[in-house]
């Protein structure tokens, strides 16, 4: 005759498949899978890290800012896409930091994004609908105005505070697409026809992209190269270098790993100042 209950005998049984499956999937599994990683695939399951005289200087994963100590860029580097990576509530921009990461979430029509398009969604001193953009400046037709602390203001109220420049101009929010294709024109030194590829004034859905455009990096090139006293040539082999085509030939667009590509600079044509 079983002395054991049924019960205690279903108890017994739940603890040992329990204990075998916590073995299998827990310790295992786990471990047969950062093998594999480790031998297959082992710069990518250690974060894909980019070295630079034998120090990690970051991720090829993940978007880096090269700016001087005031967040100016420097006009050595390739930079990358605009980032939205801020802390929430705040105003402070956090650059590539991987803690912050966030989009804009705005609409291609929102004023915030694409400035104020006359007859499209201007708002005029009252605060009404205009025909034309009373923020207007001779570089930007598409100003969107800030406060003098420096919100933008896409809804302005009428006798609103807003900022304005010694000759009379208003200071145009500089995050708007029309402010950052000017200023990307003026780093780059085009002209002020040229045209920008979108990847240069747009953010990535997270805020850290770490790759730019072909485009994008042709239109640096000249910038690069005088910085570093190199010709443009020189710097051109290097982008063309870094540059990796479509996922498996199909999927996706080309694209220049901005940190790999500067840091290959550094080791093969120092900057002098």
């Amino acid at each position: 005759m079983d002395r054991l209950p049924g019960i205690v005998r279903q108890h017994i049984a739940g603890l040992r498949l329990l204990l075998v499956f916590t073995v299998i999937c827990g310790l295992a599994y786990p471990l047969v899978m950062v093998g594999i990683a480790q031998v297959a695939f082992h710069n990518q399951a250690n974060g894909s890290l980019v070295s630079y005289q034998h120090r990690v200087v970051g991720s090829s994963l993940l978007c880096q800012e090269f700016v001087d100590a005031k967040g100016n860029p420097l006009p050595q580097y390739f930079q990358p896409r605009p980032s939205d990576a801020v802390l929430a509530g705040a105003t402070d921009d956090y650059g590539c930091d991987p803690r912050y990461s966030s989009a804009s979430n705005l609409g291609p029509n929102n004023a915030l994004l694409s400035g104020f398009v006359p007859g499209v969604n201007t708002v005029g001193l009252d605060g009404k609908p205009s025909k034309v953009n009373p923020f207007a400046t001779t570089a930007d037709p598409y100003c969107v105005p800030q406060t003098p602390q420096g919100v933008p203001v896409p809804s302005p109220s009428p006798g609103e505070k807003l900022a304005k420049n010694p000759d009379g101009s208003y200071v145009c929010d500089p995050n708007t697409i029309p402010e950052r294709q000017i200023a990307y024109r003026a780093f780059n030194k085009l002209p002020a026809s040229a045209s920008v590829p979108p990847d240069a004034v747009t953010t990535s859905g997270s805020g850290l992209d770490p790759d730019i455009s072909p485009a994008n990096a042709a239109l640096q090139t000249n910038r690069v190269a005088a910085a570093r006293h190199v010709s443009p040539a020189a710097v051109t082999a290097l982008v063309k270098q870094y540059t990796r085509g479509r996922t498996l030939g199909f999927l996706g667009e080309p694209v220049v790993n901005v940190l790999q590509l500067n840091t290959a600079l550094d080791t093969k044509y120092p900057f002098h100042g």
